[in-house]
């Protein structure tokens, strides 16, 4: 009898650790001799006819070394802003002084570097309406740079603020920034730096308008300021 007991135990075990083919049931098969997974891709299989980089090319970069060069020219691109504080309170000449003012900011943070040889500003007559990295690139290349920086600035007063109580106003302000290198079109360096600037009214402020604009302009130079230490750093150890 015990033996008629271990000969259907063993049949039982037998048939529940058979294997089965995918497709029978709904258990996974794994095929006898199954050596892992398949081999790495290592370009895309995607067909994209929109893309301006051969596959070839994408390889080069990714696989490639690169570094700036040493001694370096340096032009300035300031992408247009549209003032969204416009709408509110700035009149044409404030926004012009303003957005002359943060060029400069960032001709002066370049100058700082031993490594800039020159800093100059791309006129907007060089720049299409809206800009590629084409453009910009053939634009630096006119102008003999090694580098083009290309910035834009956002800034605006929160919503809550906009009835301009007597309490506090708070505003913020976002600046992008890039380093392209113009020889070979890479980015080596890029920035998004947001701040924002809490403040009052002061005496010598005729309207609440006069206070706004300046607490926007203090918090865009917040962004200036901390983009200015990045690329201080970047210069000096890249």
């Amino acid at each position: 009898m015990k033996r008629l007991i271990y000969f259907i135990l063993l049949i039982a075990f037998t048939s529940c650790s058979t294997t089965r083919p995918i497709g029978q049931d709904s258990e996974f098969y794994i095929a006898p001799g199954y050596q892992g997974a398949e081999p790495p891709i290592t370009k895309s299989l995607f067909d994209d006819k929109s893309s301006t980089i051969s596959e070839e090319n994408i390889q080069k970069i990714l696989e490639g070394s690169y570094s700036l060069p040493t001694a370096l020219r340096v032009s300035i691109v300031k992408l247009e802003t549209t003032p969204s504080i416009g709408k509110y309170f700035w009149n044409d000449e404030e926004f012009l002084k303003s957005q002359q003012e943060y060029s400069e900011l960032f001709t002066s943070i370049f100058s700082r570097s031993k490594r800039v040889l020159r800093v100059s500003q791309i006129p907007d007559l060089l720049i299409s309406g809206n800009p590629t990295f084409t453009n910009i690139r053939e634009a630096a290349v006119r102008s003999q740079s090694d580098i083009v920086v290309v910035y834009s600035v956002n800034s605006d007063l929160y919503s809550k603020y906009k009835a301009f109580s007597k309490t506090d106003m708070k505003a913020f302000a976002t600046t992008q920034l890039i380093i392209m290198d113009v020889k070979t079109g890479l980015i080596p360096f890029s920035t998004i730096v947001t701040k924002e600037c809490l403040s009052r009214r002061q005496s010598n402020e005729l309207t609440d308008n006069e206070a706004a604009n300046r607490i926007i302009k203090e918090a865009i130079l917040l962004t200036i300021e901390e983009i200015g230490q990045q690329i201080n750093r970047f210069l000096a150890t890249e």
